[in-house]
């Protein structure tokens, strides 16, 4: 019998997925665990396996369009099946959705129009050297190669279609296009710049990017929190030099290197310990204190922001804390992070320091009540018993919501919060 195969709910504030890939198409066989596609989610582009065995019956929607969550992205079953009466009752359950789904049907043709008439509008410019862009980039549209495999070939300036695959069918992913090695790199670049320098002087032009789903819910919740969470902001200095040593000598013994930013998790769930109030989350009728400490760390991806979460982080070593955070970043990077990683946390930390910020504020991440802004670390001139020293000092700022955090509160985590990371010893007694 013929199973509708529908989108997974892939994260907490997902409401509907983009097809990135598909990997099959209509007609090709298919087991239970191979991947018929990639989703684009408010958080990661992951895979999607069936669960099933058949032959891929009926594609529901096309590269780059939404499915709403549990909405129907394929049906697989025994070939030349049936499979109507699967999409009649999707479309019996929701009546009042019926017109909706005619009317893009119907539209179609006008959309296609334009792309029809482009070729035609270029066609007098074939001559001059910037004609050729359009036929490599519609060349490009057709390879088999994953979404991530594009963006790496993108941000290194190779040209992907000299890239061998290595995947199912030649498909390229993203060890290829890293393992590749163009005897013309540099050729990518003075194509750019032949572009750029024949560019008429003093003309106006724009690029419209489409909106991803991750940018699209970093918009939608961080603008909900800024604009609804009343947030205070609470700042202070931290000496580092304790620090640094306290680093230099755990990174000889420890099995794997620990960072600033792991010392400062460390601290961090610590301090949430003395002070569960920050721990807490704003409910709307009550708050939440949560007994748990899952400490979330923003990390920048190409689509916007994704947040790693360790949880119960005080109960772990800095090592286990290093060991976990590299890895969950790197899955963050290469987008094989899972829901349950980047979902959680109870408290979170942005560190800028290493792209060089001195100081910044950050927009509380929804449900927490605080987030720790995190800038690098300056060797400075400060007064000491009256004579001038250099030390090393770290700026912070504690963004909180003041529906569930007083000042005094958050002043009082902070104080903690300095204890552990100007003596990092403290910690581990």
């Amino acid at each position: 019998m013929a199973e509708a195969i529908r989108m997974p709910l892939l994260s907490d504030t997902m409401k509907e997925g983009v097809i990135a890939e598909w990997h099959k198409k209509v007609g090709d066989t298919v087991k239970s665990d191979d991947v018929i596609a990639e989703v684009e989610t408010d958080k990661a582009t992951m895979e999607v396996m069936p669960y099933v065995d058949g032959t891929l019956l009926y594609i529901g929607v096309e590269k780059g369009k939404g499915v709403p969550v549990n909405g129907i992205m394929a049906i697989i079953g025994k070939p030349g099946e049936d499979f109507q009466g699967i999409l009649d009752a999707e479309k019996g359950g929701a009546k009042a959705d019926a017109p909706k789904e005619e009317a893009p049907k119907q539209e179609q043709p006008k959309e296609e129009a334009p792309k029809q008439e482009a070729p035609k509008q270029a066609a007098p410019a074939q001559p001059q050297q910037a004609a050729p862009a359009q036929p490599a980039a519609q060349t490009d549209d057709r390879l088999k190669a994953s979404p991530l495999a594009k963006k790496v070939a993108q941000e290194k300036g190779i040209d992907i279609q000299a890239v061998k695959g290595s995947g199912d069918g030649g498909r390229i992913i993203k060890r290829d296009v890293e393992s590749y090695t163009p005897s013309a790199a540099p050729q990518p670049q003075k194509a750019t710049m032949q572009m750029v320098q024949a560019m008429p002087a003093g003309q106006e032009g724009h690029t419209d990017t489409p909106i991803s789903q991750m940018r699209r819910i970093i918009a939608q919740r961080l603008g909900e929190s800024k604009f609804s969470a009343p947030h205070f902001y609470l700042r202070m200095t931290m000496a580092m030099d304790k620090a640094i040593e306290a680093r230099k000598a755990i990174n000889e013994v420890s099995p794997v290197k620990v960072s600033f930013n792991d010392l400062v998790i460390k601290a961090c769930a610590m301090a949430l310990r003395q002070h569960p109030a920050v721990n807490s989350s704003w409910m709307g009728d009550f708050i939440r204190q949560n007994h748990h400490i899952h400490i979330g760390t923003a990390v920048a991806v190409d689509e916007g922001l994704i947040v790693p979460v360790i949880k119960f982080a005080d109960q772990k070593s800095l090592s286990q804390i290093a060991q976990e955070a590299g890895s969950l970043i790197d899955k963050a990077r290469t987008k094989k992070i899972q829901p349950q990683e980047f979902t959680g946390n109870t408290f979170t930390i942005s560190n800028l320091g290493m792209m060089d910020i001195d100081e910044f504020t950050a927009i509380i991440n929804p449900p927490d009540s605080c987030i720790l802004a995190v800038g690098k670390i300056t060797p400075t001139p400060v007064v000491e018993n009256g004579q001038v020293v250099v030390r090393n000092l770290m700026k912070v700022t504690l963004s909180c919501d003041h529906r569930s955090v007083d000042g005094s509160v958050g002043a009082k985590f902070l104080q903690t919060l300095k204890t552990f990371i100007e003596n990092p010893v403290t910690m581990m007694v």
